[in-house]
């Protein structure tokens, strides 16, 4: 039996995530009682294992937070019995947050006449950390939309054994580094076209930003670098069925040098790991 356990903050995207799981063919259950997680699995998984064979659950602060501090207990209950659970763990920035909250005029469900929304976010944030810091994936949802999220569930499914889903997200450090990466490498040091005027509009997507950026020889030597580590380790953790992988690329503003290199390692990869997914957090894709 595939079990998926879905958590994640309030807003982030969970309920969307587990309508993705619905539609993928898993029996999704909201907000079932921790205690009864390990006790349904085993019943499930014996009885019913050709109606349910797919199971995602779905947790999150409607929980006492002493059930929710008892998380890795029934996480090792689970594995007891036989049952090696995914849990998924959505998160988003405090600001992407309060502003989905204000649009959609919802409430929170910690929040009330002496617990501002502000507030109410920090104190989910550490409510769930039992729950986060156990996560098999963790999905930053700050910059994705509903489709976006939905296709990331599709193609991070867990449970297909070697078909490792690799991801390639190029950022800024300025902007802060994302949640979720797996291997972090840092280009801040090669040639910038920022400072050539007629790059500095464009971005590594772009041919000429593209053409300058492939005649350096310190980006090719880096390039090669990466890829290099990448090939020889990346199958390595294929082999251990590893679900997912996820590769940041961080220049300064992100917008030339790791979108350059992020598409650049795609494209030399594909034909090794597929699927791949390519993102780039500071432009529009």
């Amino acid at each position: 039996m595939e079990l998926v356990i879905v958590s994640g903050l309030s807003g982030a995207g969970k309920s969307v995530a587990l309508r993705q799981y619905e539609d993928m063919g898993h029996f999704c259950i909201d907000n079932l009682p921790l205690a009864l997680v390990a006790h349904l699995s085993q019943h499930t998984a014996v009885t019913l294992r050709d109606r349910y064979e797919r199971l995602a659950i779905g947790i999150d602060a409607r929980e006492s937070p002493e059930e929710i501090a008892q998380f890795p207990v029934y996480l090792d209950q689970l594995r007891g019995i036989d049952i090696e659970a995914q849990v998924i763990f959505l998160t988003a920035s405090d600001e992407s947050l309060r502003r989905r909250y204000n649009e959609t005029r919802r409430r929170h469900p910690l929040s009330g006449a002496d617990t501002p929304l502000n507030e109410a976010i920090r104190l989910e944030r550490r409510l769930l950390s039992p729950i986060a810091n156990l996560a098999h994936l963790t999905l930053d949802t700050t910059d994705m939309n509903v489709h976006q999220l939905r296709e990331m569930i599709q193609l991070r499914s867990p449970g297909v054994p070697g078909r490792m889903v690799l991801t390639f997200e190029s950022f800024g450090f300025k902007n802060g580094v994302p949640d979720g990466l797996d291997f972090v490498f840092d280009v801040r040091c090669l040639p910038n076209p920022h400072w050539e005027p007629g790059l500095r509009a464009l971005s590594g997507r772009d041919q000429p930003v593209a053409d300058y950026l492939a005649a350096q020889g310190e980006v090719q030597r880096m390039l090669g670098d990466i890829q290099g580590f990448l090939e020889s380790w990346l199958p390595s953790f294929d082999a251990q069925d590893r679900s997912y992988l996820t590769v940041g690329i961080g220049c300064t503003g992100g917008q030339h040098r790791s979108v350059f290199i992020v598409e650049r390692l795609a494209q030399l990869m594909r034909d090794r790991f597929d699927p791949i997914i390519v993102r780039h957090r500071e432009i529009h894709q």
